[in-house]
């Protein structure tokens, strides 16, 4: 038997099963037992049946001992035909009654194969749900059922012999009917494919079809035809289509804190997917970080544009340039739609638009020229602020804007007008901390002798803030000069005030003239101090401690050409030496600022001539990309750079290690050191002996004369007189005198004792306690600081134009 046959009489066994009768009647005659055979042979479902008297149902033959019993008997139908069925008898499993098994001894005409075909064609043709097509081999339409009637629109009789373009406006035909070749050519379905295009039935919308396209074959298996299947899921499609645009909006909107920036991307989204022109329109006080008026705009509305997109290159249509402000009237439907908070829907050019274009030519132009066809003006809202309007429109596609469009693109604005409200918000927090920063900085940097100094701030990315990164050059007595670099850890305005408080300690720190190590002490103290008052005060005022602050603070003496430096957690230094090798010095690193309890070592070198110091934050030398050492080793290499000068040399070394620009805040100072030559220094040893001061205060004034400052003599031979008197009357041997010829006159007298001087009142006939006063009044400041075996007091006395070039001019560069 073939393959055909074995398929034959597998289906006739299995109708045989499907219309057979088991009817199980108890002791009583009643039917306890009715399967799904019995309900299609004999009409009656199984709660009609069980319970009944089997006799009354079916007929008398049903009863009595029929056990083992077979034979044709007759048995009414539900519709009261009767039946003549061939039956046998068993007793019941496990119960009192018997099991009658019933089947048809002639299968009826409304049971056989051609006429179940038949009326399963008819259906298939007339009721099924799902539009169905049969084509033939050259792709030409044989047939077609109610359903695909109704969704085509198109008859038999005019879709009979026609091809797919006949019902369907697509460019997706071609590879439709690629795909039905396919089916033709290798006898395998193509299943749930999607199929774009407008049919008869619905010019004016783009809709989307499931389609499946399976072989007609014949008898011997060879195929016939295609039969497509069509399921119209537009909306199951653009539900999708809409879940996933709000999806991805809710990673890409938004991915950094620039206004701009974000604007761009809600365009670049909705561009083409959903519209075919969109721009974002912002009121200008947001660009600027400020605050806009709560609720709506009203009156006529100065727009800036932010961000536009076409799906033209260059975006054509638009009338407004990226970056320009616009005006709009407040009877133009953007100013309406910031006015009243609601969005517009517009088909075509409505009587609004006709309206505002008539005021407007350009935009009346661009409109006639690209045919605009529906658009949309959404307001941008974020925790009750108006901040701009969104506008999209269609020109190129033809099906125009629907509510779910509209809803739609509500969501998206509504998603970005919150990120934007954020990056408001940091623009304007970060434009509060760069104006407080540049506040605290050194725009310029002081003007002082000791060293050739240059200095370079570059701010971090805008997401990450403002950091605390600072640098300082402050002058010193006896033409010395400190230079200082330092870094609050973390971003934003907390960390630029700390750093501020910072900057101020230190400065005042080093008016007292300490050295590097005990500066550092103190200003350890200091941050501990500051973070204990912002935890009493919550939190607030910007305490470094919190978080960690380092610093490096040097002093280089010009006299003896030396340069001590101590350090609080930061990088050390890089010298560059004459001969152009550099060296990273041993500095010890000490712990951060604010941990207390540790102590902090300085250490000294030499810095020659033609030397140079560069200090640094770590923004400079490390990122997310390249380790500390690999940028230590790329600084050395930059700091060797042959320049013309050193701000020159600021901007290689940047360019060099920040090709991209930072990723945290970097700061960069650069000293040459200027040592003051062996004619610029005199020094005494003084005798404590009160009968010497007449004679220093000569030997004071014939220095004076050999470097050609005999205006300064009379006040010079004063101070000197008084400093060396108070020396030898309360202070202690050893005492010198030493007189330093700079952009100033310096005056200092050195003895052993460690006890302070300070300004006392003489009263009227007081023989003393004047000195001090006049040398305050009669010198640009003084002062007095600590050393290893006593202490100095000093005095600067100003020098007139010509005498303070000419000494810097003798300077080395």
């Amino acid at each position: 038997m073939g393959a055909h046959g074995m398929a034959s009489c597998g289906e006739a066994a299995y109708r045989q099963e499907r219309f057979t009768a088991r009817v199980v009647v108890d002791a009583r005659g009643r039917v306890v037992g009715w399967n799904g055979g019995a309900e299609r042979l004999l009409g009656y479902s199984a709660a009609e049946a069980v319970g009944r008297s089997a006799a009354e149902l079916l007929g008398p033959e049903l009863l009595g001992d029929a056990g083992g019993w077979h034979g044709e008997i007759p048995i009414r139908h539900r519709d009261g035909r009767r039946l003549y069925l061939s039956a046998s008898a068993y007793a019941a499993k496990g119960a009192v009654g018997y099991e009658w098994l019933l089947k048809a001894a002639h299968e009826p005409e409304w049971l056989s194969p051609d006429v179940e075909a038949q009326a399963l064609s008819d259906w298939v043709f007339s009721g099924s749900p799902v539009a169905l097509t049969v084509y033939d081999s050259n792709l030409r339409a044989v047939r077609q059922n109610a359903a695909m009637r109704r969704l085509s629109g198109v008859s038999d009789e005019d879709r009979r012999g026609q091809g797919l373009g006949a019902v369907l406006v697509s460019l997706d035909v071609t590879e439709c009917e690629t795909r039905m070749r396919r089916v033709l050519e290798t006898g395998q379905p193509e299943v749930d494919f999607l199929v774009r295009g407008r049919t008869p039935a619905d010019p004016d919308h783009e809709r989307v079809f499931q389609t499946s396209a399976t072989p007609v074959r014949d008898r011997d298996g060879g195929v016939l035809g295609v039969c497509t299947t069509v399921l119209d899921v537009t909306e199951q499609h653009r539900n999708r289509e809409r879940l996933a645009l709000l999806n991805e909006a809710s990673t890409c909107i938004g991915s950094t804190l620039d206004v701009a920036r974000t604007a761009q991307e809600l365009v670049d989204l909705v561009v083409p997917r959903l519209t075919d022109f969109a721009t974002v329109d912002l009121v200008e006080v947001l660009l600027s970080g400020g605050e806009p008026a709560p609720g709506p705009v009203t009156g006529p509305v100065v727009l800036r544009r932010v961000a536009h997109q076409s799906v033209l290159e260059g975006a054509p249509e638009s009338v407004v340039r990226v970056g320009d402000v616009d005006v709009y009237p407040a009877d133009s439907p953007p100013a309406r739609c910031l006015a009243t908070g609601r969005s517009q829907l517009h088909r075509g050019l409505d009587e609004d638009l006709r309206r505002w274009m008539a005021k407007d030519p350009a935009r009346s132009v661009k409109a006639r020229d690209y045919g605009l066809l529906s658009c949309l003006n959404v307001p941008v809202t974020a925790r009750g602020t108006t901040l701009g309007v969104v506008y999209f429109s269609r020109w190129r596609r033809e099906e125009p804007f629907e509510e779910e469009d509209l809803t739609l693109a509500e969501e998206l604005v509504a998603r970005a007008a919150v990120c934007l409200d954020n990056a408001r918000r940091f623009t304007r927090e970060r434009t509060a901390a760069l104006a407080l920063q540049r506040s605290l900085l050194s725009q310029r940097l002081p003007e002082q002798s000791a060293v050739r100094a240059a200095s370079c701030y570059l701010p971090s990315e805008p997401r990450l803030g403002v950091g605390g990164d600072w640098f300082d050059v402050i002058p010193l007595s006896g033409a010395r000069v400190a230079l200082v670099v330092g870094d609050v850890v973390g971003h934003g305005i907390e960390a630029a005030a700390a750093m501020g408080r910072l900057r101020t300690a230190v400065r005042t720190l080093a008016d007292v003239d300490l050295a590097p190590d005990e500066l550092l002490t103190q200003l350890d103290d200091l941050v501990i101090q500051m973070s204990v008052d912002s935890d009493a005060d919550g939190g607030v005022g910007g305490a470094a401690g919190e978080s960690g602050a380092t610093c490096l603070y040097a002093i280089y003496d010009p006299v003896s050409g030396t340069c001590s430096m101590a350090c609080a957690g930061h990088p050390a230094p890089i010298v560059v030496h004459p001969d152009g090798t550099t060296t990273l010095l041993d500095l010890p690193a000490g712990p951060p600022l604010g941990v207390g309890g540790l102590p902090f070592e300085a250490i000294e070198v030499d810095l020659p001539e033609d030397s140079l110091l560069a200090l640094y934050t770590d923004g400079l030398v490390e990122s997310r990309t390249r380790g500390l050492d690999e940028g230590l080793d790329a600084l050395g290499r930059a700091l060797t750079t042959p320049v013309d000068s050193l701000e020159a040399l600021c901007s290689e070394v940047v360019e060099a290690l920040l090709p991209g620009g930072p990723d945290d805040d970097a700061a960069l100072l650069l000293a040459r050191p200027r040592p003051l030559s062996a004619d610029k220094v005199v020094s005494w040893d003084v005798p404590a002996d009160p009968a010497v001061v007449a004679r220093v205060r000569a030997q004071a004034a014939r220095q004076l004369e050999v470097w050609g400052l005999e205006e300064a003599g009379f006040v010079t031979e004063l101070v000197v007189s008084e400093l060396v008197t108070n020396a030898i009357r309360y202070g202690a041997a050893p005492i010198q005198l030493r007189l330093i010829h700079d952009r100033t006159l310096v005056c200092e007298v050195c003895d052993g004792s460690n006890t302070a001087p300070h300004l006392r009142r003489a009263r009227v006939f007081d023989e003393g306690g004047r000195g001090l006063l006049l040398v305050a009044q009669l010198t640009a400041r003084w002062g007095s600081r600590q050393h290893a075996r006593g202490k100095i007091i000093w005095c600067e006395q100003s020098l007139s134009g010509a005498e303070a070039s000419k000494t810097s001019e003798d300077r080395p560069r």
